[in-house]
Order: C-alpha cells, then structure tokens, then sequence
C-alpha cells in the first residue's frame, strides 16, 4: 500500500531575513567607508602681498647694439672687440643681470638689435654670449628709419 504524500504548498519567499541581510550590508559598507573632507575643510591660505624693505626697480629688458663695425654695447658699454669672437665681459654681466632679474623675481629678457651691416656671425656670437648667460628670452628688434 502506498503512503500518502503530503501535499506541497507553492513556495513562499521570505523576505524579513532579505531585508534584515540588506541592513546588515548596509551598516557595514557605511561604517568601512573613508570619509573625504570636502573642499572647504582643507584649510588652504594663500600667500598674500609682501612690501619689500627697498625697493629694486629692474628693467624689464636690456638691449644689446650690435653696430655694423661688430661692436657690441650693452647698456652704453662696449663689450669685446670686432675680431673676436667670444665675449666674456658681456657673458659676465648677462649673468650678473639674469642673477639680478631672478632675485627680483622677474624673467631676464634680451632683445638684440643689429644694424644692416651686421656681419651676421657677430650676432651669432652675442646669442652665444646669451646661452652662456642662461638667458633664454631673446628677441630682436629691427632699425628704426
């Protein structure tokens, strides 16, 4: 004889025991989780205005002549003569000037002027001159006519 079997009831989803687990996860993810200050917790001060005790007016620019004879002057002075080609008065007080500018806290700026009759390669030779310097803004300028 067989037994009886019970009958099956359809089955139910339980969901107090999904709902309890989500809460769980829930706290747990919130409690493991960095915090991120925001932006305006950072406590950043940007610098402000310094008044300097003297102060140092430099130009903003020094110009190098370069005359048709190959002479070169800076600043009135002549530097070198025409059959040489290094310079090392105007290498020195390039230097001097690009210390100076820095200190100032300004670019070191040199913007050369050459007449027409230039040999070329004496300008070439004051960009020389500005490379040994560590100048590295150098402009030219044409003649005035």
């Amino acid at each position: 004889m067989k037994a009886p079997l019970p009958q099956e009831e359809s089955p139910a989803l339980e969901i107090a025991p999904l709902i309890d687990m989500v809460f769980l996860l829930l706290i747990y993810f919130m409690v493991t989780a960095s915090l991120v200050k925001s932006e305006g917790d950072l406590g950043i001060r940007l610098p402000g205005m310094l008044r300097q005790a003297v102060s140092v007016d430099m130009p903003d620019e020094q110009i190098v002549e370069v005359r048709g004879a190959g002479r070169v002057f800076l600043n009135g002075r002549e530097f070198g003569s025409a059959d040489t080609r290094e310079l090392p008065e105007l290498v020195y007080t390039l230097a001097r000037y690009r210390a100076a500018s820095r200190a100032a806290g300004n670019k070191a700026m040199i913007t050369i002027w050459a007449e027409d009759e230039t040999p070329h390669q004496r300008v070439i030779d004051v960009l020389n001159a500005c490379a040994a310097a560590d100048i590295e803004n150098v402009t030219f300028t044409a003649s005035a006519e």
